[in-house]
């Protein structure tokens, strides 16, 4: 694990040596946190830690409500937007922000905040299902939409990027359990990112095939015009810096909580409800 952080800490040091000097204010960085939709991205990280327990193959209702209180709490919204901003406030730049929020702030550009600020909370299975008819509509009248979303998707990293930092926070997670004897298998750093690595091919494979059912979902109330605006501005080089930036805060956070999660998880017990 020690490995890991070093890791984060190089990359870190990386994208900022490689940026201009001059970085966003304070209060213009919470601005572009809301206009952006960041904000309740990070917020939406709550929802998701509270199936935690499955990376691991437990199951969060053998935890009971206590499971729930833990993950509340380490995934606390503002406690979770003070660190993002805090890298932000070093990391993003004057001219990468004001491109960024200049798009959003325009009218599709906050249609496209709002209807994405919604998706985060839907529950998956009623977006996989409503996702699925509606991409089949699109298929069905010949819609360039899918590729837009994989165009997007390619843009942002959130495939081939997003399952490389997801293996990073499984990594943390589960050798923070292991060390904190939560679960019994036994796997050295190098083994266990070796056997995740075989999950690969994969979970791109799904992830490929969900987004674009999830994205039809999202974006259901968009035109191929507007949604292919959309891709056109989510491939400009400032707009990928800054998603580059906020998927690092995202996953950098994720880790750390899920690794201080793994070694409070081995205390929690079902009778912690009474």
């Amino acid at each position: 694990m020690a490995y890991i952080r070093r890791l984060g800490l190089v990359i870190f040091a990386l994208v900022l040596a490689a940026l201009p000097a001059q970085s966003a204010d304070r209060e213009e960085i919470i601005d572009f946190m809301e206009v952006t939709g960041f904000d309740v991205s990070l917020e939406s990280l709550r929802a998701s830690a509270r199936d935690a327990p499955s990376m691991l193959g437990l199951d969060a209702e053998d935890f009971g409500l206590s499971w729930t209180r833990l993950a509340d709490r380490l995934f606390e919204p503002e406690a979770l937007k003070l660190d993002a901003l805090e890298i932000l406030q070093q990391a993003l730049q004057d001219n990468v922000l004001m491109h960024a929020a200049e798009f959003y702030a325009s009218d599709l550009g906050q249609r496209l905040v709002v209807a994405e600020n919604e998706s985060h909370f839907v529950d998956i299975a009623k977006k996989r299902k409503e996702g699925e008819m509606l991409a089949a509509g699109l298929t069905a009248r010949s819609s360039p939409q899918p590729q837009y979303f994989l165009d997007m998707a390619e843009s942002i990293g959130s495939v081939g990027a997003g399952i490389k930092s997801y293996r990073e926070v499984q990594v943390r997670f589960m050798m923070a359990a292991m060390a904190a004897g939560l679960i019994e298998q036994r796997f050295d750093e190098k083994s266990l990112r070796k056997l995740l690595a075989q999950q690969d091919d994969e979970a791109r494979a799904a992830i490929s095939n969900y987004l674009i059912t999830s994205n039809a979902y999202t974006y259901r109330d968009f035109t191929d015009v507007e949604v292919e605006a959309y891709r056109d501005a989510l491939a400009k080089d400032k707009m990928m810096q800054v998603y580059s930036l906020m998927n690092a805060i995202h996953y950098t956070i994720m880790a750390d909580r899920y690794e201080k999660m793994a070694s409070e998880m081995v205390k929690l017990t079902p009778s912690q409800e009474l």
